[in-house]
């Protein structure tokens, strides 16, 4: 049998080395657009702060690892059409020279491409997208080269702030420029706001509520203007605003899409299309809370996605077990965190909501270093059922642990009232008897029934 994949990242990698680890003579091809297979697309920003000193580092494996898997590479590849009929693949490498690859089953995994807002000037030199490797290396080449002294980061999410934290890191004068009214949309405003103390605290110069309409060149410079009267001089522009379901090569086959316009999948990672697998951020992901499909990109979501089709793919039966949208992020020395659904989520999906925030101490205070950190928690009245939470404090307070308490729970469907019982390790350097984690759900329970 031979199986083809097409995308060689998380998902495709993932469906690969399932494949080959359940049934080792499975011929095994995977077709990758550039010649950098199963690299930490996520790391991008520490490589282009300095943090991480050699690209070649991000490589979850290297192409010689995984052809050691049994595992064959076609690289600088671009599939351009399916026929499932024929079930076969055409594509074309970087010289223009074609040809068709036969399967007889087949995975897509193509990932997303950044979403093109509608600026006008983002085509001028020095003005940089943040999604592949290719971009992060024209933004390090343009650093080594030119030696520029200020940025404008347009976009406040995931990536942005990672871009304004690692500029800011090589010495750039750093300006985010946000359309919504907070940073890090993905939590509550209350804790965007933190996070903006946090940039501006490292001199990073914040606008929020702007939309950027235009980059025009001026001699050696850059101007980007908007709305509010925005009008700022940059040596350097790099735009994150989110990323779309990249799903031209799957319309090719007649797969179908969904309301979000990603690849629609079931379970088992399956398309429409007989012996057609998807998965990663090209396909809808189920959610496991909500119990229906949505479109979250996700580093995490891909890998599990891809070994399910892997395995699905040389006759298993596995199921795709959903995401909580679980997700983290540094910014400086800030930790921010959250999984499940924020209060307005939980409201807009039919939940009776509450959400407690509690702010308390990592760590037995009386031991040296101890930080405050903040948890939101909420719940549903009705039911008692978790639904989400949000974490901020220092790098150090073991934010991303405890985010997962929560993400483990919500998994399991735990009333909140249930993390009070979990059995969690204490000493007085790392937390307390009662965990930050369970404070805080106690905390919850004591504003939903104030006389109990």
């Amino acid at each position: 049998m031979h199986l083809l994949i097409i995308g060689g990242s998380d998902a495709g990698i993932s469906a690969a080395l399932r494949a080959r680890e359940l049934d080792p003579s499975v011929e095994t091809t995977v077709v990758v657009a550039d010649a950098f297979p199963n690299f930490s697309i996520c790391g991008l920003p520490f490589y282009l702060s300095g943090e991480v000193g050699d690209y070649r580092n991000l490589a979850h494996r290297t192409a010689a690892d995984i052809e050691r898997e049994g595992i064959s590479l076609l690289l600088d590849h671009t599939a351009q059409a399916v026929d499932p009929q024929a079930k076969t693949v055409a594509v074309v490498g970087q010289d223009g020279q074609a040809q068709t690859l036969s399967y007889d089953r087949l995975v897509i995994g193509t990932g997303a491409v950044s979403a093109q807002p509608r600026i006008e000037g983002l085509d001028l030199p020095g003005v940089y997208p943040m999604r592949w490797m290719r971009d992060a290396f024209a933004v390090y080449d343009h650093l080594t080269e030119r030696g520029p002294q200020s940025a404008v980061v347009i976009g406040g999410g995931y990536i942005g702030m990672e871009m304004a934290d690692g500029l800011t890191l090589r010495g750039l004068d750093v300006t985010v420029v946000e359309y919504f009214d907070t940073v890090l949309t993905t939590v509550d405003p209350v804790l965007g706001q933190v996070v903006r103390e946090e940039l501006e605290g490292h001199g990073v110069h914040v606008t929020t509520g702007t939309a950027v309409a235009r980059i025009e060149a001026q001699g050696d410079r850059l101007v980007v203007s908007g709305t509010k009267d925005l009008c700022i001089e940059a040596d350097l522009v790099v735009y994150a605003t989110g990323v779309r379901p990249e799903t031209a090569l799957a319309r090719t086959a007649g797969v179908k899409m969904g309301e979000w316009g990603a690849i629609r999948v079931n379970r088992k990672m399956e398309t429409n299309v007989d012996d057609v697998y998807a998965a990663g951020d090209c396909v809808e992901t189920y959610h496991r809370l909500l119990d229906r499909y949505t479109f979250m990109p996700l580093g995490t979501t891909a890998h599990k996605q891809g070994r399910v089709a892997g395995e699905n793919a040389v006759g298993g039966d596995a199921e795709y077990a959903g995401s909580l949208g679980t997700q983290v992020v540094k910014v400086f020395d800030l930790v921010v965190a959250r999984t499940g659904l924020r209060d307005v989520e939980a409201s807009e999906a039919g939940f009776a909501p509450l959400t407690v925030e509690l702010e308390t101490w990592d760590h037995k205070v009386y031991y040296p270093g101890a930080h405050k950190m903040r948890v939101c928690v909420t719940g549903d009245c009705e039911t008692g059922r978790l639904l989400g939470a949000q974490m901020i404090g220092r790098r150090g307070t073991e934010v991303s642990k405890r985010i997962d308490i929560f993400a483990a729970a919500l998994f399991h469907g735990m009333a909140v009232d249930g993390l009070s019982d979990l059995d969690l390790s204490y000493t007085p350097p790392l937390s307390s008897p009662w965990d930050p984690v369970q404070m805080a759900a106690q905390a919850w329970g004591k504003t939903l029934n104030p006389g109990a």
